[in-house]
């Protein structure tokens, strides 16, 4: 693999399309079958969808922990700091 970049083909699926994938890949690997060239590539982009779908939930939750109850018990959104 080339760094940590994330394939331009894997930063634009949705959580749930790259985790769809990286169940089939791992269902592919789990049946044992094809060529070790063919399993080690799809090993890599395991990891890479692995990676993706880790980041898509970092963001999630950041979103998450920003959801405030208000003093009267409403809730709201805590404003984003500017860098």
């Amino acid at each position: 693999m080339s760094g940590d970049k994330t394939p331009p083909d894997i930063a634009k699926l949705s959580f749930e399309d790259a985790l769809s994938q990286l169940e089939d890949i791992v269902r592919h690997l789990e049946d044992g079958e094809g060529k070790l060239d063919d399993a080690i590539k799809a090993y890599e982009r395991g990891d890479l969808l692995k990676r993706h779908c880790e980041a898509k939930l970092q963001e999630a939750q950041a979103r998450v922990d920003k959801i405030i109850r208000g003093p009267d018990g409403s809730i709201g959104v805590e404003p984003e700091d500017p860098d």
